[in-house]
């Protein structure tokens, strides 16, 4: 393969994946959806702490199980402005309804000692926008996800000190449809062509947390999620003719990416007999994840390599909560939230137009006996305007405009039975 078409399949393939992260969401199916992630690594009032710090195993009496659903929607729709070159519409709202679902198990061996499981998936998005719309030839339809698998367990030392750690199984999709320009400068009529790539993979990584109590209804929390390597491998399967697209076709491609490692600082804080507040300062590594290495089976000479950077940068977010107990029955949960955007407006991609955002949570815990609990919760992400200007640097096509209003909601419920 020469260099020319190296770059071709840079341009096919990283230029869709780079930025196809998605967000690290801290909506998992449990009542953490509520209180928008504050307080999430010092609470430890469910058996679904396996995801935020496993040390939290460490405060579970018994036996408890906890299971929840939800539904991920939102409003993702383009505008584009009159400096617009590029054919073709607006693309519709590219964000549909998205499931999602978590299951996790505690159990006390001991005063000390304490094990459990989780299952969740707390990375990724999807979008899907029309086939013909202006930014056909960055994305037509991408999705990338991880559901990850948690064996942990904790260590109590005292009434002050818990420490936890979990193995991390992460099992890695992702898929991706985006059109190509077979006429970039206009002077025949000829249809788009079109690639797809889709593979799915494992990972492996580990969560480790501690929580300190130093006073009774006081906890502090920190916890740490190393960032897990996902290794997609599949052969380009591309429509369309051309010499260009006739050498693409079947290109054995491996794209290399990192779920971003984090970082989460917590506070519980009992302020009355029925009030508590609730705080989380957190840190994401979107900077490692932006490294997107990039190998192509070519000739008996060996793969070819390179390694591409997206641009983007790390992300924290700060996030205060409270919880009030209505009655003995009756917990209320509320919560508000600002991350940091991944990207500036200058390197955002028309494939995952990431932003700042605010999160404002709300949610109540019913209990409906003294062993099950029933948690519904609900929250929205706004994004707000995201604009955006790509430009393509054969053509020089240029798509430009903003993502105008974005936003999402999440619908959560969830049931926790202990014994």
């Amino acid at each position: 393969m020469d260099s020319r078409l190296a770059s071709g399949v840079l341009c096919l393939c990283v230029s869709s994946w780079a930025q196809a992260g998605g967000i690290m969401l801290y909506e998992i199916g449990s009542d953490n959806t509520g209180l928008v992630n504050a307080g999430a690594a010092a609470r430890a009032q469910g058996p679904s702490t396996i995801a935020s710090n496993p040390a939290g195993l460490s405060y579970l009496a018994g036996t408890q199980v906890s299971a929840g659903a939800q539904l991920l929607f939102g409003d993702l729709s383009f505008d584009q402005d009159s400096t617009t070159t590029s054919t073709g519409g607006d693309g519709g709202n590219a964000l549909g309804l998205t499931p999602g679902a978590s299951f996790f198990i505690s159990h006390q061996l001991d005063e000390h000692w304490s094990v459990g499981f989780g299952s969740y998936g707390d990375f990724g998005l999807a979008e899907d926008f029309d086939n013909d719309w202006t930014g056909r030839y960055y994305v037509q339809n991408a999705s990338v996800g991880a559901l990850s698998l948690v064996p942990s367990m904790a260590y109590r030392f005292n009434e002050q000190w818990s420490l936890g750690v979990g193995l991390k199984a992460v099992y890695g999709m992702l898929e991706s449809q985006t059109a190509i320009n077979r006429e970039p400068f206009g002077l025949s009529d000829r249809s788009d062509g079109q690639y797809k790539y889709e593979d799915n993979t494992w990972g492996y990584g580990a969560n480790l947390g501690v929580i300190y109590a130093p006073q009774v209804g006081t906890r502090i929390g920190l916890a740490y999620t190393s960032k897990v390597d996902l290794d997609f491998e599949d052969r380009l399967d591309v429509k369309g003719s051309g010499p260009l697209l006739d050498h693409l076709n079947g290109l054995n491609t491996k794209i290399g990416m990192s779920v971003p490692q984090t970082a989460t600082l917590s506070l519980y804080q009992q302020l009355a007999p029925q009030w508590a507040l609730l705080a989380t300062v957190n840190w994401q590594d979107w900077s490692d994840f932006g490294e997107i290495s990039l190998a192509v089976d070519t000739n008996a000479l060996g793969p070819q390599s390179t390694t591409t950077d997206a641009n983007f940068k790390d992300t924290y977010q700060l996030a205060l909560g409270t919880q009030y107990q209505a009655t003995p029955t009756l917990l209320w949960n509320a919560g508000i939230a600002y991350d940091t955007s991944a990207v500036s407006d200058a390197n955002r991609s028309l494939v995952m137009p990431l932003g700042t955002t605010w999160r404002l949570g709300a949610g109540a815990t019913f209990a409906l006996d003294q062993s099950t609990d029933l948690n519904l919760s609900w929250d929205l992400v706004w994004m707000g305007d995201m604009p955006v200007e790509q430009r393509k640097s054969l053509s020089g096509q240029r798509t430009s405009g903003q993502f105008s209003n974005a936003w999402i909601q999440t619908l959560t419920g969830n049931m926790t039975w202990r014994f």
